[in-house]
């Protein structure tokens, strides 16, 4: 038997490969399929069950195509209403793989047809159970993703307590927990960085397994909830209809030349997304591009800043990155992609065209400025409330980059804004966002907090500034 988590560390996204005796089962798979079937391939074996634990919401699967191309059945639990051919097991419904069996665990609550895969091997021993986005290390999924008109947060959640104690608890402590997401993803509020661990021990140190009340549980994973980001509900449509075939997309994409690329942005009203680091964006890019680079947590925060899933998209890569962002816009259902920079931004210089730069100071540069004007300047950090309720500069103002586009009032058009985040990534997202919207006053502090926390600088975790819009 083998069973092998895939983790994509960009979604904080977990799929599965079950294999035994020649038949494999895929959990929950990413929408690029070719890498599963390789992988059976290469064992000689068949692909015989696509396994989803509910519809979800961060990410596009691939479910349909990987069934296409592989004749593979696809598996939902109780309740779900897909627009495709799939099986919709019953509760307890057992599969056969090789010689071991997946059984179907109906555990309602971050979604009505949300469902468990318990794995039972060989000797018949309950080896692991796949919990989707019902049970995670840490943490249990938010009840808030798929509202009806009769369901309340409220409601979900005393459903995901009644599935958790019923169904999953009961199980023995040895179980191996493997979820279908990790630390950073949108689907929880306090998962850990371990992917997986034993059931007994999340039964100790998970806040949402210790012995409370529902009405306790109910309060616990209610609270703190933050909005989730636009592409949510539309992702659940996606997999709810299938997605487009990848490879057509990749097909399809256009090279531009820097004329075509220009003349693209403005007729079709593209958001031009710059892929490259912050300290290479930074030194010249393309007027009104958004830096969100590819070596981050690029999908999300295209997910989170992009409100319209449909908007055409243009893009500036590195010649060895443009299948990376093709694939990465892809897991999140951003697939109206016009084309990308050929040649890159050297093309763009070389043609003539005009460029921008933001200005970005080190630590200490800005360390010293805050100095000779004893604080008086406008700091903005744009981390999480959360980062910065734990420590942030003296007089800091939290400006979270999630809810940038909601409080552009919060910066000065006349005062020079200095802002930051954690390291320098999302700080040069926010930096180019509003120079995007006419800010010039701009300046990245390079490194971020952990950079600014190596000097001098005054630091508190006191609470200054008013709540955000979101």
């Amino acid at each position: 038997m083998i069973v092998e988590q895939i983790y994509t560390g960009c979604l904080a996204q977990g799929a599965y490969y079950i294999e035994s005796a020649g038949e494999v089962a895929i959990i929950d798979p990413l929408r690029e399929v070719q890498s599963y079937m390789n992988k059976a391939e290469k064992n000689n074996a068949n692909i015989k069950y696509i396994f989803e634990t509910h519809f979800h919401a961060d990410f596009v699967s691939g479910h349909v195509e990987l069934a296409q191309k592989t004749s593979a059945k696809i598996v939902y639990g109780p309740k779900a209403t897909p627009s495709f051919e799939c099986i919709v097991a019953e509760d307890g419904q057992v599969f056969e793989i090789g010689e071991i069996k997946i059984k179907v665990l109906h555990t309602p609550g971050h979604t009505m047809e949300s469902s468990c895969y318990l794995l039972i091997d060989e000797n018949g021993t309950e080896n692991c159970i796949f919990t989707g986005d019902t049970l995670f290390i840490g943490d249990v999924g938010r009840p808030d993703l798929a509202q009806k008109s009769n369901l309340t947060i409220e409601d979900l959640a005393g459903y995901l307590y009644t599935s958790l104690h019923a169904k999953i608890m009961t199980l023995p402590d040895n179980l191996i927990v493997y979820p279908a997401h990790g630390a950073g993803s949108a689907c929880g509020k306090n998962m850990s960085k371990e992917t997986y661990d034993t059931l007994g021990n999340q039964k100790k140190v998970n806040y949402a397994l210790q012995p409370q009340s529902k009405e306790q549980f109910i309060m616990a994973v209610t609270d703190g909830l933050t909005p989730p980001p636009y592409y949510f509900p539309k992702n659940v449509m996606i997999n709810k209809t299938g997605a487009k075939n990848l490879d057509v997309i990749k097909t399809n994409l256009h090279a531009l030349s820097p004329q075509a690329f220009e003349i693209a942005a403005n007729e079709l009203g593209a958001v031009m997304i710059d892929t490259r680091t912050a300290q290479n964006f930074k030194d010249g890019f393309v007027p009104n591009s958004i830096n969100i680079g590819i070596k981050g947590d690029f999908a999300p925060w295209v997910g989170t800043l992009l409100t319209d899933i449909e908007q055409p998209i243009l893009f500036i890569a590195d010649v060895e990155n443009i299948d990376e962002v093709i694939t990465r816009l892809s897991r999140v259902g951003y697939d109206n992609i016009v084309g990308y920079l050929q040649g890159g931004i050297k093309a763009w210089i070389e043609a003539g065209k005009e460029i921008d730069v933001i200005e970005s100071i080190s630590a200490e540069a800005f360390a010293k400025l805050f100095t000779e004007n004893e604080g008086k300047i406008l700091v903005k950090d744009v981390r999480k409330e959360t980062e910065y309720r734990a420590e942030h500069v003296e007089e800091a103002a939290c400006v979270s980059l999630a809810y940038l586009s909601n409080n552009m009032s919060a910066f000065s058009k006349t005062e020079t804004n200095y802002i930051h985040c954690a390291g320098g990534y999302r700080s040069m997202i926010a930096a180019s966002i509003l120079k995007s919207r006419g800010f010039d006053n701009l300046v990245d502090i390079a490194g971020g907090f952990a950079a600014i926390a190596m000097t001098e600088v005054p630091r508190s975790n006191f609470i200054c500034q008013s709540k955000l819009k979101v």
